[in-house]
């Protein structure tokens, strides 16, 4: 990887408005206390995970929904994140095998009762049991069509992660454009998404759903929020080694500093933007050609283009206001942060 040149994180400019809920700051402390509850992080350092801030992006992108559906929002949100700090500390460590049967329990859970209707077993790791009480109460406040999207989400997630793991293998390196797909699932915004639909009542028919034009949409906001959140966390990724991330991939590539792979990624964010309010546009007239007449789900496919509006600006305040994650000395330094259980996946 090239020398970590200091560099600013960007002006990302999105033009796109965002106001917070005034019950983020409850909801944060109440998803590090059931975390602590839960046994997925250290007690005496909640505070830092506290930082993280996932309160306030839940507050961010999900305004107004009733405090309850806030708060499992928040709290998947801080699950996510110990979900993505425990599997990057058994690729450190070289434990990466002993993700599979935590990885096939959360899959088990999400997809066995909609196939079979039979009973599962009690999870008997922390991570995988606080996924279980998350997962039947988000799923308790969907309707069969988005349970159906959340179902199909979050295996795909856990697969992306385990791509994200053969990259970092001696001697791979991913070209750009393969790592730009498995990011818009390793980003875990999919599940999170359908959480936020679901909260704001939002359903849109699955034949618009998977039109071009909607899915364009779909890609161009989660590209926005994927690579912003390289930028902010580059130099955390560059000290232990981990090139998933836009900016070290186009400064290896293309032989730039990593100030100008900042600089590409940036032009990269404002592109993506541009193509994601020209689809936006245009989607009245694509509407039509697909024969959508009803006016419910046209309501609904705006609805869901505000959603994603408030995600792209919602992330990007988050991440320089809320959120203290990317600038946490051990966490720059690539060390694990002090909320981190080392022995989180090996408990039974």
């Amino acid at each position: 990887m090239p020398h970590l040149d200091p560099f600013n994180v960007p002006e990302f400019r999105l033009p796109f408005d965002n106001s917070k809920d005034p019950a983020g700051d409850r909801a944060n402390a109440e998803a590090t206390a059931w975390a602590v509850d839960r046994g997925l992080i250290e007690a005496g350092a909640s505070e830092q995970f506290a930082g993280i801030g996932f309160g306030h992006l839940a507050a961010r992108v999900s305004r107004d929904a009733p405090y309850e559906r806030l708060l499992l929002l928040s709290q998947w949100m801080a699950w996510s994140f110990v979900l993505d700090d425990q599997h990057d500390l058994l690729i450190r460590v070289g434990r990466v095998r002993d993700w599979q049967p935590i990885s096939d329990a959360i899959t088990r859970h999400v997809c066995d009762d909609e196939r079979t209707g039979a009973p599962r077993p009690a999870p008997d790791n922390p991570l995988v049991a606080s996924f279980a009480e998350l997962c039947d109460g988000i799923l308790a406040g969907m309707t069969p069509l988005l349970q159906g999207r959340y179902r199909r989400h979050v295996p795909r997630v856990l697969r992306s992660l385990d791509e994200e793991a053969a990259n970092r293998l001696p001697g791979h390196r991913p070209t750009v454009e393969e790592y730009v797909l498995t990011r818009r699932h390793s980003s875990q915004l999919l599940p999170m998404m359908d959480m936020v639909e679901a909260d704001q009542g939002i359903e849109v028919p699955e034949e618009v759903h998977r039109s071009p034009a909607l899915r364009e949409l779909l890609w161009s906001a989660i590209d926005v929020i994927s690579w912003g959140n390289d930028v902010f966390s580059l130099p955390k990724e560059y000290s232990c080694g981990d090139t998933n991330n836009l900016a070290a991939l186009l400064a290896d590539w293309h032989g730039l500093t990593l100030p100008e792979a900042v600089g590409a990624v940036e032009q990269r964010i404002h592109d993506r933007v541009g193509e994601f309010r020209a689809a936006a546009r245009d989607l009245p007239r694509a509407l039509d050609a697909l024969g959508v007449t009803d006016p419910a789900a046209r309501t609904a496919v705006e609805h869901r283009v505000r959603g994603y509006e408030d995600w792209m600006i919602g992330a990007d305040l988050w991440q320089r206001h809320d959120c203290t994650r990317y600038r946490d000395e051990r966490f720059a330094a690539g060390l694990e942060a002090a909320y981190t259980r080392p022995d989180l996946v090996s408990v039974a």
